[in-house]
This record gives C-alpha cells, structure tokens and sequence, in this order.
C-alpha cells in the first residue's frame, strides 16, 4: 500500500439557485451561482490491495468514484473520510468528498488523466461533482455541470446555521414540491436577472442583488437579515441557511444571538 495522500473537501454555497423546467434527462434546467467555504471535510487515498471507503458509514459517492477510477486504471484504492461538513444539509458534503476522492486516486496514478477526462467521470458522480474538481466561484447551467469562472468578492465571513427542528426532505423531495407548484414558470426571466445581477457585483454587499434560492426558503433567513447579514438564504435544498456579513465578529453576534433557536451552526469563510 501507499502513503496516504489527503486534502480538504470544502462545502459549498450557491449564492443563486434559479430553477427551471424538466429536461430531457430527468434533470432540471439551473442557473447557479457555487462557491466553496473553509467548512470542510478531510479526505484521504492511498494505493490498496482492495477499494474501500472508511470513517463515515453512510457513504456512497466516495466509493462510486473509487470504483469509476479502477474501472478506468486498474488500480484499487482505500479511502478515509472524516466529516465535518453536516450530512444532507444543502452543503454538498458528499459531492465535494466524491471530487477530493477523484483528485487524490487520480494523482497517486502512474499517468493521471488530464482534467478533460476526469471531468466526465465527476459528472456520471452528481451534478455538483465537476464544481469540486474547478478553482474559484463557478456559475452552472444546463444540469448544474456546465461551469463558467466568475470573479466575485470574497472578503466576507458566513454564518451557516441549521434551524432547530428541522427536518430534511429529500432532494427528489425538494424538486417533486417545486415542479407541484410550477415554480418552472418565468425561469427565462428569472436566469436573465441573475446574469444582469452577476455582472453589477464589485463588493461583498453587491451579493444581495442576486435572486433568492428558487427551491427552498426559511424564515430564518429573514431574522438573520435583521441581525446584520447583508445576504441570507437556504442552502441548495436546505435546510441549513447562510447568512453572509461584512466579517466574523458581525458573524459570531448573529450566532450567539440564534443560540437558544438553531440546533447546530458554523463560522466560515471563501475559501
């Protein structure tokens, strides 16, 4: 066996989810907004004489790319996840794991495949796989994996809090709910005020301009609002909330102040 080799899986937030109708595949048409935070899962690979995947039982995805990296190569590998990053939160934890997964097989190859190629596997993995594989904030259309590198702010701090009681629909779940009540009309409009929003931004503040999240919504949004975040929404198809502020005291007031209301939350930042 190898030495291990280990990286940071950060999570991510998408600044804008706009939402659009079903495609052709069964995915739905987005436009969104990704950027990653300093929460982040750690992640480590090695050569082994069997693929395996140790540390967090619930896994699936890490596994799934160890298999497409054999399948590809030959070689079998272990893998070691310590999580940080909460499970089926809206965080994109186990993508982000996936991707860290597909870089290290990938690096500890004896001829590693280039990003064109291993960008096709990370796409077979979950929509949000290829976002982890790229560098930067990333605006995705189509299924969420045709990626362009935006420049954004990034000098702010994030505030992530689950809400007390809250309960995890699926994300088959989350999509079902919106297609029951159209939430596909006036996706045209709403991808063009996104552009329009995404070209204006020069400052931090400037973040507050983009749609809200177009599948889920929570009133602690609206309370961490008023506690100073100049940006609050749910995270992907939730239910952890962002709330982004001009640095970590303004940060750290809001979180001591949802203490007795939220049952768990998180400091962060870009990362």
């Amino acid at each position: 066996m190898s030495e291990w080799e280990t990286i940071e899986a950060p999570a991510k937030l998408n600044l804008a989810l706009v939402v659009g109708p079903t495609r052709t595949d069964g995915k739905h048409e987005v436009a969104t907004v990704l950027e990653r935070v300093t929460l982040a899962d750690v992640v480590a690979v090695r050569l082994a004489p069997e693929t395996r995947v140790t540390g967090f039982a619930d896994d699936t995805l890490v596994r799934s790319a160890l298999d497409a990296m054999e399948a590809r190569s030959g070689a079998r590998f272990e893998a070691r996840i310590e999580k940080r990053i909460p499970v089926a939160a809206g965080l994109g934890g186990g993508s982000s794991d996936a991707a860290a997964a597909l870089r290290l097989a990938n690096g500890l190859l004896d001829s590693p495949l280039p990003l064109e190629e291993l960008a096709p596997v990370a796409t077979a993995l979950g929509a949000d796989v290829p976002f982890f594989l790229r560098a930067g904030p990333q605006l995705g259309a189509g299924d969420g994996t045709m990626l362009t590198t935006v420049t954004l702010p990034r000098d702010y701090a994030v505030l992530l809090a689950l809400p007390a009681g809250a309960v995890k629909s699926s994300t088959a779940a989350v999509y079902a709910s919106f297609d029951a009540r159209a939430g596909e009309t006036g996706f045209e409009e709403r991808r063009a005020a996104l552009l329009d929003e995404l070209a204006r931004i020069a400052s931090p503040r400037d973040l507050a301009g983009l749609p809200p999240n177009d599948l889920a919504s929570s009133s602690l949004a609206a309370e961490l609002r008023g506690l100073g975040a100049f940006r609050a929404d749910v995270a992907g198809a939730g239910p952890v909330v962002y709330a982004l502020f001009a640095d970590r005291d303004a940060a750290g007031r809001a979180e001591a102040a949802l203490e007795s209301r939220v049952a768990a939350s998180w400091l962060a930042e870009p990362a």
